[in-house]
């Protein structure tokens, strides 16, 4: 029995996207000894400095059970610390350590540049256009 499907598989082309991109940054990853995950804490942490947990889960898109763990390693690995937020006792606060922010800033640099040969191979108002696409697509589907 088949289905007839009108449009494409949209969350299977978005996976499919997101793995052609990170092809080109795993490498890099893997030469520092990061998962995918910790990647993404340690992205967020650079784009914002000491960050709830809560907040790092949200924009690093990973279930708290998963970041405890995630967060464990990173922080046996020296990459991060963790504290009590002084504003709040029950929060937890998360903070790159000197190496974890060496490490993001040794590696924004080759991610940027494929950023870079991306806007040069699709051309800037195609990716910004993309990332517009993408950002109205996110809210669209906000509850």
């Amino acid at each position: 029995m088949s289905t007839a499907f009108t449009h494409r598989n949209l969350p299977r082309l978005l996976l499919q996207a997101r793995e052609a991109v990170m092809a080109h940054t795993r490498p890099s990853l893997r030469e520092h000894e990061l998962s995918d995950q910790q990647w993404r804490v340690l992205r967020v942490l650079g784009e914002h400095g000491a960050v709830e947990t809560g907040r790092v889960a949200r924009e690093a898109f990973i279930l708290g059970p998963s970041l405890t763990g995630v967060l464990a390693r990173m922080e046996r690995d020296g990459l991060i610390t963790r504290s009590r937020d002084p504003n709040d006792q029950r929060c937890t606060v998360i903070e790159a350590t000197p190496h974890g922010r060496k490490l993001v800033k040794r590696l924004s640099v080759s991610i940027e540049a494929h950023y870079k040969w991306m806007e040069e191979s699709l051309g800037k108002e195609k990716l910004t256009h993309l990332y517009a696409l993408l950002d109205e697509l996110i809210a669209l589907e906000q509850p």
